[in-house]
């Protein structure tokens, strides 16, 4: 049986940096997303989702396989964009991955539902975080409490976001999740800043953080441990209130 989300966050609203592996080689990718996990773990950040945004499936392999992350305590997850299908196989490559994201959970057809089905059987170990009306995905055509009623029965965790990549999400689109979801875990996944994550926070039970911890959100640049601080300073103050 996969961990709840609770389970794999101790934390209360939980903070998980993205790793976009940008870089001009394999080596610079790899010696990059380090470096990155490292900030992100001084900062306290909760976690990390390694993604081929910038990288390649080679590039996931080499991240995962690397002994030095073995030293980390972040918990890890995989967000393989180019098949989200592998994604469970491709985390299996290191027992420190503990979760992966699908961005869309929403549309999947009766084909893909039965693939999805078996991938997500295959793995019991890995816990499933699942796009609703996620940034970039088709609608449905179904009602908002449709599509999250399907997704509750998918995964450990929604996760949703505004229109794109660094713009805020909604108060009022969080709003309406939290209403539809009860207790169930809500992820804002974009346009968390340092500025309204105790607003986004009020909703969410945790977030998903990237662009905002590059220099001018540009997501080929390394981390910016200012930026990771600033965020996380608040985030601490919440949990200390």
């Amino acid at each position: 049986m996969p961990p709840s989300f609770r389970d794999l966050f101790p934390n209360p609203k939980p903070i998980i940096g993205m790793i976009h592996l940008a870089g001009a080689s394999p080596r610079e990718r790899l010696e990059r997303a380090y470096a990155e996990l490292q900030i992100y773990q001084s900062e306290g950040v909760d976690g990390a989702i390694i993604e081929d945004y910038h990288g390649s499936f080679e590039d996931l392999v080499r991240v995962l396989s690397d002994s030095r992350f073995a030293k980390l305590e972040l918990v890890i997850g995989i967000n393989y964009l180019a098949s989200p299908f592998d994604s469970q196989a491709l985390a299996s490559v290191s027992r420190h991955a503990r979760f992966v994201q699908y961005d869309d959970i929403q549309t999947l057809d009766e084909e893909e539902s039965v693939k999805y089905d078996l991938r997500r059987g295959s793995y019991p170990r890995l816990a499933v975080f699942g796009g609703v009306r996620f940034k970039g995905n088709r609608p449905t055509g179904r009602p908002l409490e449709q599509d999250i009623k399907r997704a509750m029965g998918r995964c450990e965790a929604i996760v949703t976001t505004g229109s794109g990549t660094g713009i805020e999400t909604p108060l009022i689109k969080l709003q309406e999740f939290r209403a539809l979801m009860g207790d169930f875990p809500l992820i804002v996944g974009a346009g968390v800043t340092a500025e309204n994550v105790a607003r986004q926070l009020e909703y969410a039970d945790g977030a998903i953080v990237g662009s905002y911890f590059k220099p001018d959100g540009n997501t080929e640049l390394p981390v910016d441990r200012t930026r990771v601080k600033d965020l996380m300073d608040v985030v601490k103050q919440l949990r200390r209130n």
